[in-house]
């Protein structure tokens, strides 16, 4: 029997807004006052630092446009960039049996099934994180996740049309010296937006999750309602670190 879950499509967000608006949907998850939420949208240029990243990870020309944040997620550098779908799962753990192995199992799932209807096979390789294509290797989805108290921030990041250049040129990519990177669109010779794997991600999700997804409204910015006691607990200073340590979170390894 599947749960009710909202979904939150925000379009093109910058990422720190994104994030602030994460830890306030946290926070309202943790206290029981939403159900779990799925955000999807895609994000400006942008290169993500997870608590495993080292400054030798980033090469970025001094005249590229991009913003780089240290984040709270697991993993190492990624980057972002319009044309790439990413998830941002806000679940309560505790109604999904408190494994974070079996959670990023999921998402890895909720990926391969989204790759599938678009005829493309997925795969996971040992050792190594994300969703990749085979023969030869190729990363096609990042995954890096940041859970605190079983509630789950960050998620995903599925590269649907974009230059896959940054993640090779710019930074060394999820720490792998030598990694190929994709695209779907690369993959089946033709232009495909976000927009067509949104409703396709949004369903693999819900499916592996055991979720009923209720759209919310994303007119007015997050489509929240006035939340100000769930704003000032968001607002409140998290530190992230070299060590992974942090103020006031307790963080959990998402990697394999």
């Amino acid at each position: 029997m599947s749960r009710l879950g909202y979904l939150l499509d925000l379009g093109k967000t910058p990422y720190r807004e994104a994030w602030d608006l994460q830890r306030a949907l946290a926070a309202a998850v943790s206290q029981g006052a939403i159900p779990d939420t799925v955000v999807l949208l895609e994000h400006p240029p942008v290169i993500t630092l997870g608590r495993r990243a080292g400054e030798d990870e980033l090469h970025v020309p001094e005249n590229a446009e991009v913003e780089i944040v240290e984040t709270d997620r697991g993993g190492k550098s990624t980057y972002h960039g319009p044309g790439q779908l990413v998830c941002y799962p806000i679940l309560d753990l505790n109604r999904h049996d408190r494994d974070v192995r079996k959670y990023c199992r999921d998402l890895e799932e909720a990926i391969i099934r989204t790759l599938a209807a678009f005829d493309l096979q997925g795969t996971r390789i040992d050792g190594l994180t994300g969703v990749w294509l085979e023969s030869p290797p190729r990363k096609i989805c990042s995954i890096g996740v940041h859970i605190s108290r079983w509630i789950t921030t960050h998620g995903y990041a599925l590269n649907v049309d974009l230059d896959p250049a940054p993640f090779t040129e710019w930074i060394t990519a999820c720490g792998l010296e030598d990694a190929s990177f994709t695209t779907m669109a690369r993959e089946l010779g033709r232009p495909l937006t976000v927009g067509e794997v949104r409703p396709r991600a949004a369903e693999a999700l819900a499916e592996v999750l055991g979720l009923t997804l209720e759209p919310l409204p994303a007119e007015d910015g997050g489509g929240l309602w006035s939340q100000p006691v769930h704003e000032r607990i968001s607002a409140k200073p998290i530190r992230a670190t070299r060590s992974g340590e942090a103020i006031g979170v307790e963080q959990v390894p998402a990697h394999r």
